[in-house]
């Protein structure tokens, strides 16, 4: 059977089982709607839609059993993956932290997969090749011919892409249906991923024919690696023999993915498993399904039997029913998907025999390895047992990986009557750069490491709560300006109550009536912890949460403004339960640390003790000595001005201390971090350097039209001789010509069109005579600013 005809028949399959499938769900006891105010729901993947949210003991349990999806470690983590670990870790935190769940948090890592073997395989393989290639011409002929396998059949994939969405379209035509409907807009996603690969491939296929013919071996693969790769893998991947090339490969991704979680601000799991550590739980629970009749050998490998699956009673697809049989849709994780060995398409791999060039372990079905989805059924039984209360991953793990782990599940315990073994699922939304999900396929990705270099860890939670969970993300430059909006918005409120408190002094001292100011802002808060409140239990919609701490500040904002603006003292007590409440729910959110103290974002509410106060008391001391010396010499007030600014600017800025001066005179200090103030500095000092770009691009282009123009002026003729084709005899008492060319004396009419040519011209070229008559050199002044100018213009651009 060839690869379009299982396609086909996938396709046609996964059209009637899409239409038999009837999406149900089943509430655990105590979901009941109730008047009791608003209850936490979760947008729940089994239904698509929020539903509410029980433990599975119980309403009153605090308990709650949690197995998220982790990595699989074959290259380095990217954005997309810090999208979704660090949103799931929000939504733990707020479940943990704000309503006192305690969570069992299961997370896998796999660590023996496709994905990794091939890697490893293909790094080593080039590696290899790199070492033993000296003949250019020949590496150029095998890459070429890389290049025209990739080529081909990445054309193939977009052409099957094309064709499935043309037969969803005659479907359509007929009638709406929302699963064929849903399936032809993920596959138009699928179309537009699989053109950028071809694209990819195409533009490797171009810099390999601008590799000139005295390029070496290392300037061929840099141009198209990845390809040469895939065909030395097909050509001697079965030769790598040495199981400690994988081992090594998945160890280092791991450990570079755990200390990316650290540096993120993720929370450790409860429990990791990992696949090469679960073999014999996996061998196990692949003996239970085929002993309960759903499973089957073949070869030496075991496939899930689909058909006798839904003939016991149980739904496939639960989660996608549209894409059940789409060889395209499942591309990424079923490598197998178009083996011979299956009794049917839709079949998938729980254990795959050994093949030459992979990992293997013993079973009773000989050597082989597990299949993807198997690994995280049989690790989250081991641990959580037959029912879960969440599950979670990726949006692009929903089929075939999440519908197959589901299937697996129920098969395993199909005697002990499970027909749900999760009870809530939760996918995160893919975060998109360009139009396009951000992945390792694609290569469109950027890494968790090159993002932590230009934002922190802090600014990049802040820009995920920012966002529906569960909705896809655009990773833009106006996703990163709300962001950076937003976080100054948090900073300057704490850093301004935190001014405005210190100027009270002794609240003892000051009065402490409330006044209708005091009563409005003590209900905007009441109305903020409510608004908080329904956010957080809408499906930890974080978005909106923040959206009304917002509104709190605006309020207070409001009300530090009015009381100065009135002479009045603000109420510490009140401003202090108002930055209490932001706090807290930053806090967790995990975007600032617990305070009890001052709260704030880091070390921005921190008081300068006895370890800071050694420096800012050098500083004053020397500030001083300036300020008595320029006294001294009777400097100019300018100088001393300069020197309130340099220890505003420089001093201040490197311990830290951000002095502001006010419209009243009277300037107010806050703390921060110094590489932050730095960093606005060097922002002012940019901005300012483009507006003086800016400014000398300007002048330079109006002055060098006005040189050019006046330079074109400077070449034409005089006006008597301007007009030498036409007339003669030119009389400079009355500014005019009195014959024509031939020596005819010109009549009134020829006179009348003679002196209106003669003035034209005469005034064209006035702008010049005006100019030299004030200057005789002016055009060489002129043209002399013009290089002035754009000296200073390199000197900037250098700068």
């Amino acid at each position: 059977r060839s690869w379009p005809s299982l396609l086909q028949r996938a396709f046609h399959s996964s059209r009637q089982m899409a239409n038999k499938v009837e999406r149900q769900w089943q509430p655990p006891a105590g979901a009941a709607a109730s008047n009791e105010g608003p209850r936490l729901t979760l947008y729940n993947s089994l239904l698509d839609e929020k539903v509410t949210f029980v433990p599975t003991g119980g309403q009153a349990s605090r308990q709650i059993s949690w197995y998220t999806c982790g990595p699989t470690v074959y290259d380095s983590a990217h954005m997309g993956h810090a999208r979704n670990y660090v949103s799931f870790d929000i939504v733990r935190r707020v479940l943990e932290d704000y309503f006192g769940y305690e969570c069992l948090f299961v997370m896998n890592v796999t660590d023996v997969d496709d994905k990794i073997i091939l890697r490893a395989r293909r790094n080593h393989l080039l590696q290899q090749y790199r070492a033993e290639a000296t003949d250019a011409s020949q590496a150029r002929a095998f890459a070429q011919a890389a290049m025209e396998s990739a080529t081909a059949k990445q054309g193939q994939k977009v052409t099957e892409a094309q064709s499935l969405i043309a037969a969803d379209d005659l479907v359509l035509a007929q009638g709406d249906k929302k699963d064929v409907r849903s399936r032809r807009e993920e596959m138009a996603t699928t179309l537009k991923n699989e053109q950028h690969k071809l694209g990819r491939v195409e533009a490797a296929a171009v810099a390999l024919q601008c590799v000139p013919a005295a390029g070496t071996v290392d300037d061929l693969l840099a141009a198209c690696g990845d390809y040469v790769a895939d065909a030395l893998d097909k050509e001697r991947g079965h030769l790598v023999t040495d199981s400690s090339i994988f081992r090594a490969h998945a160890a280092k991704y791991e450990r570079e993915f755990m200390e990316d979680m650290t540096a993120l601000g993720c929370r450790p799991a409860t429990v990791l498993t990992r696949v090469s550590e679960y073999i014999p739980e996996v061998v196990q629970y692949v003996q239970k399904i085929m002993a309960n009749g759903m499973a089957y050998q073949s070869n030496g490998s075991v496939y899930f039997d689909t058909q006798s699956f839904r003939g016991c009673g149980h739904t496939y697809g639960k989660l996608k029913p549209w894409a059940v049989g789409s060889a395209l849709l499942a591309a990424e994780g079923e490598v197998n998907f178009d083996t011979r060995e299956k009794r049917c398409p839709m079949d998938f791999a729980l254990w795959k025999a050994c093949k030459p060039g992979e990992p293997t372990w013993d079973s009773p079905w000989g050597k082989g390895r597990p299949g993807w989805h198997i690994e995280c059924s049989a690790m989250a039984s081991s641990i959580l047992g037959q029912r879960m209360d969440i599950h979670t991953g990726g949006e692009d793990l929903r089929f075939p990986h999440h519908d197959n782990e589901l299937a697996q599940a129920e098969a395993h315990y199909h005697h002990e009557g499970c027909h749900q073994w999760v009870n809530y699922f939760l996918h995160c939304g893919h975060l998109e750069i360009e139009g396009l999900k951000m992945s390792k396929s694609l290569k469109n990705f950027i890494t968790i490491r090159e993002a932590l270099q230009s934002y922190s860890a802090r600014q990049l939670r802040l820009m995920f709560a920012m966002q529906p969970w569960n909705k896809p993300m655009m990773y833009g430059e106006q996703t990163r300006f709300e962001m950076k909006a937003r976080e100054a918005q948090f900073k300057n409120f704490f850093q301004n109550v935190e001014v405005a408190v210190r100027n009270v002094g002794d609240p003892t001292g000051s009065a402490s009536r409330w006044e209708a100011a005091e009563t409005d802002l003590s209900a905007k808060l009441k109305a903020t912890q409510d608004n908080v409140h329904t956010a957080l239990c809408d499906s930890i919609n974080t978005c909106a949460a923040l959206d009304a701490l917002g509104e709190l500040i605006k309020a207070t904002n409001i009300y530090l403004t009015k009381q100065e603006e009135a002479g009045k003292v603000c109420q510490p007590l009140l401003l202090g339960r108002c930055t209490a409440h932001v706090a807290r729910i930053l806090s967790v959110l995990g975007i600032i640390a617990p305070s009890h103290d001052s709260p704030g974002l880091g070390d921005a509410s921190s008081q300068p003790g006895d370890d800071r106060m050694p420096p800012i008391l050098d500083a004053f001391s020397a500030f001083r000595d300036d300020v008595r010396g320029m006294s001294k010499a009777q400097a100019k007030p300018c100088d001393i001005l300069e020197a309130c600014d340099r220890v505003r600017d420089t001093t201040l800025v490197d311990l830290g201390v951000r002095l502001e001066d006010r419209p009243d005179g009277k300037a107010v200090w806050k703390l921060d971090n110094p590489a932050v103030l730095r960093a606005e500095q060097a922002e002012r000092a940019h901005i300012a350097a483009q507006a003086a770009i800016k400014k000398l691009e300007g002048q330079i282009d109006r002055k060098a039209k006005e040189a050019e123009k006046l330079a074109g002026l400077a070449a034409l003729p005089a006006v008597e001789v301007a007009f030498a084709d036409k007339y003669s005899q030119w009389n400079s008492t009355s500014g005019g010509f009195t014959h024509s060319q031939e020596g005819v004396a010109l009549d009134a009419k020829a006179v009348d069109k003679m002196r209106k040519e003669v003035e034209k011209a005469r005034k064209a070229r006035e702008p010049l005579v005006k100019k030299l008559a004030e200057d005789p050199d002016y055009l060489q002044t002129l043209q002399r600013e013009v290089e002035t100018l754009r000296a200073q213009l390199r000197s900037l651009a250098v700068e």
